[in-house]
């Protein structure tokens, strides 16, 4: 009995997907401060203290990086996928895409408490999902993306396709 690979999901099936990932160069930077910081803990001292400092600092600081920036964003399913947080898109009333100046102002000052938000400061972009639920009390989402214009039209198109 032979058995034929099953075929890779159609590109269709994903609209968008998007990881929040950190740039290299945090990484590398992140390193650096915990190479430099493992350094002073030593300073010359013999024993445990010669290389323990490496072996907890680089790992925790390499772990620690990692899971900054583990946040995966999707829409597939009929469902905006934010880590593990999901929302059905047909209680979208709008999405709409946000540069810099404009998170900045959603989340700001005058920001909605009650809101859903997913934010990385080293990304510029968001996209605001305004939910119309009348039974959830919260009243929009925000959510960190570095292409926010594609993320908007792929709920919309993913909305009005259901």
């Amino acid at each position: 009995m032979s058995v034929s690979p099953s075929s890779p999901p159609a590109a269709a099936a994903v609209p968008y997907a998007e990881r929040l990932g950190l740039p290299w160069w945090y990484a590398l930077a992140g390193l650096a401060i915990a190479a430099l910081l493992a350094m002073e803990v030593w300073l010359g001292g013999a024993g445990v203290r010669a290389w323990l400092p490496f072996v907890v600092l680089l790992p925790v600081t390499a772990a620690a990086l990692w899971w900054l920036g583990r946040i995966r964003v999707a829409v597939r399913d009929g469902e905006l996928l934010v880590d593990d947080a999901r929302l059905p898109v047909r209680f979208v009333a709008d999405a709409v895409p946000l540069d810099a100046a404009g998170r900045r102002e959603v989340l700001g000052v005058g920001a909605d408490p009650l809101a859903f938000v997913v934010q990385r400061p080293w990304i510029g972009g968001a996209v605001q999902v305004v939910l119309a639920d009348p039974a959830d009390p919260t009243p929009f989402w925000v959510v960190s993306s570095r292409h926010p214009v594609e993320l908007a039209d792929a709920i919309l198109r993913a909305r009005d396709a259901g």
